[in-house]
């Protein structure tokens, strides 16, 4: 893949940021500018086994989807406490996937603030994400098209972003948010998959303090290098033709496939999953230059 490290500022204005990153829609790491929360020095490992030790939350891994499971349904729960000792204690796959924070540990508001970077952010929408060593999400985008600004706290995250114009080259999953689930995006097999070869995305690692933005509907992919956890904030796609996607999405789309799931059952997804195969390696042929013998 044609993979660009993602820039790099060390602060950043709004006005820097609305006209270098979000008018142009490409993704930056802000790296300094959260050293004045109280989360910056308060949230690890161990803050957050203190604060929400004895709250029961879901937990996912790397399997992949069958029909019988929900949109977004966790395949294990335990408590945080137990969650944590756990990620300290064995390499594991399972991740806390877009946890709520407004609704679970309201306490835990108090320790940021809603940076203006000229965006207005969905302030019921704090989402905390947490993850094992080696543990990663499927390459996805966001149901909803938003903007979001990732900010990572402890261990160390590899993140590989790719815009919506890329989605030919990727094995998208029809009727879904994910590219084909075997797809091992840190180390690509470009013989099982040679449409990737022709993906122009970016990479970069995120340390604690920092924050990565990722545009509108932009597929992401995340690893974790070490244990970890992150925060994602989130404002509405500003796009309209984005906008009515997420809508399209939310209200069409994911009834859609939750409907034909339980109509066809495990033969809906093994059919979306060849779909994503044979679409895309479609593409590929039509694109690909015949030589002359």
């Amino acid at each position: 893949m044609n993979l660009k490290d993602i820039p790099r500022v060390k602060k950043i204005t709004k006005k820097e940021f609305i006209n270098n990153y979000f008018k142009p829609q490409k993704p930056v790491v802000i790296e300094q500018s959260v050293e004045d929360w109280p989360a910056y020095s308060k949230w690890n490992m161990e803050y957050m086994k203190k604060v929400a030790g004895d709250k029961i939350v879901p937990l996912y891994d790397d399997r992949p989807v069958r029909h019988e499971e929900g949109f977004n349904q966790p395949h294990a729960q335990m408590k945080m406490a137990e969650y944590i000792e756990l990620l300290k204690s064995e390499p594991t796959k399972y991740r806390i996937f877009l946890w709520n924070i407004f609704k679970q540990v309201p306490e835990l508001q108090n320790d940021f603030a809603y940076p203006d970077f000229g965006l207005k952010l969905k302030k019921k929408l704090p989402m905390l994400f947490f993850g094992g060593m080696d543990s990663y999400t499927f390459m996805h985008y966001d149901i909803d098209m938003a903007n979001i600004f990732h900010f990572h706290f402890e261990g160390k995250k590899e993140c590989i972003l790719f815009p919506q114009s890329e989605t030919k080259n990727l094995y998208k999953v029809p009727h879904s948010l994910i590219t084909h689930e075997s797809i091992d995006f840190s180390n690509p097999d470009f013989e099982k998959w040679p449409s990737l070869k022709d993906a122009k995305g970016y990479r970069t690692h995120l340390g604690h303090g920092e924050v990565l933005y990722m545009p509108e509907g932009y597929w992401h992919y995340m690893k974790y290098i070490s244990p970890g956890f992150s925060m994602s904030l989130r404002a509405w796609p500003k796009n309209p033709a984005n906008f009515a996607k997420g809508l399209y999405n939310v209200f069409v789309m994911r009834t859609y496939d939750n409907m034909m799931r339980k109509v066809k059952g495990q033969k809906w997804i093994d059919w979306k999953n060849e779909q994503a195969i044979a679409k895309t390696n479609k593409q590929l042929a039509a694109t690909t230059p015949v030589l002359d013998k």
